[in-house]
């Protein structure tokens, strides 16, 4: 491990639930974070620490900071904003010294419940996938860090075989590929990723010639991710608790399936829905998330293939866990357990890819996790 790196800082922020919301499972959760959580982590003990808290953020959900870490923007998954259906989009300039959030502007999706947000590698735009409504919406960054009107709505139609979550579109994250020539949009309600490339002249989303892939009906592709080499990409399906192993044409734009696998390999009788997907920083092992087996499932990649060899299961150290992530240094995993109100971290095995877990952070409703080195 290269200590030059472990010495450094790491902040982590935590979006969280504040206020109520109706899942598209049709719970109504009740929230009680305060907002976005600001905390270090030590990374030789794996030990959190808070600096302070974004008290007047709701629902920030999904979070992330720009290339330049000067900003950072958070989703407010809600159903109502300023009297319209929509939920909202805040942006937040971080302060260079405690790296506190600033509150600088908030702007209305014009989509229901957003749950995810990302900005490009050109720092020019950030886009917002909303669940319920199943929608991107794309928003210019001006040069202060604040977010201009709405440059691109895209609305996803369609459904799907499960008759209870399938009813219309739900799209649930867009990522790049590492080049930001196209963009994937998981999502559950119509069992495809949607494949966009990105005009960042005019800040919108264009249909690829190949426009998406076709999960396993019933699947409900939720997130996914690349592998550092870009040859290949894995897809978690939360419906069908399955992870998906694709192979990637970057010229095209084009997935295609290789490998399913199961998130849930020993017997289990209870209900069980995935959410999140990572790969450590030196592409050897691949983690998902299962939210009612509450558990994080580890594979290998097979560096050749891309094809994942089963290494374990590990407990989450609580119920119900979001979004994950990996520190930059390759060293801990930081787990979001919504429903008991605690962070854990597990220190990664560099060989095997098991986890240990070495810490535990009270946070209430935590939901998301970004972890960066300034």
């Amino acid at each position: 491990m290269d200590n030059t790196i472990k010495t450094k800082s790491i902040y982590v922020y935590v979006g969280t639930y504040t206020h109520p919301i109706k899942f598209g499972t049709g719970q109504i959760f009740e929230g009680k974070g305060k907002g976005i959580y600001r905390l270090s982590l030590n990374t030789y003990t794996g030990e959190l620490t808070q600096e302070g808290t974004v008290t007047e953020a709701i629902n920030p959900s999904y979070l992330t900071l720009d290339q330049t870490k000067k900003f950072l923007y958070s989703v407010n998954e809600l159903k109502e904003y300023n009297g319209e259906v929509s939920g909202s989009i805040s942006a937040y300039k971080i302060n260079s010294e405690t790296r506190e959030p600033i509150y600088i502007n908030t702007k209305a999706t014009r989509g229901t419940d957003p749950c995810h947000v990302v900005v490009n590698n050109e720092n020019t735009h950030v886009f917002v996938t909303n669940f319920m409504s199943g929608s991107v919406s794309a928003f210019p960054i001006e040069k202060d860090g604040s977010l201009g009107d709405a440059s691109d709505f895209v609305q996803h139609i369609g459904s799907s075989i499960n008759k209870t979550r399938q009813t219309s579109p739900h799209a649930h994250s867009l990522i790049f590929d590492a080049n930001n020539r196209f963009a994937f949009v998981p999502d559950l309600g119509i069992d495809k990723v949607m494949i966009y490339k990105p005009d960042f002249v005019n800040g919108t989303l264009i249909p690829n010639d190949t426009p998406y892939f076709e999960a396993t009906l019933g699947a409900g592709p939720r997130h996914c991710v690349f592998h550092n080499s870009y040859k290949y990409c894995y897809l978690i399906n939360e419906l069908n608790s399955t992870i998906s192993a694709l192979s990637y044409n970057a010229e095209k734009g084009v997935l295609k399936e290789l490998q399913i696998v199961p998130s849930v390999v020993e017997d289990f009788s209870g209900e069980n829905t995935c959410a999140d997907v990572h790969i450590t920083p030196n592409g050897r092992f691949l983690y998902g998330s299962n939210r009612g087996h509450n558990s994080i499932v580890i594979y290998e990649i097979d560096q050749e293939s891309g094809l994942l060899k089963y290494v374990g299961t590990s407990q989450c150290g609580g119920k119900t866990p979001r979004n994950f992530g990996i520190d930059p240094t390759g060293t801990f995993v930081l787990v979001c357990n919504q429903d008991t109100d605690n962070i854990v971290v597990f220190k990664i095995d560099e060989n095997t890819g098991e986890l240990t877990k070495v810490f535990d952070y009270h946070v209430p409703t935590p939901v998301c996790v970004k972890l960066y080195i300034f």
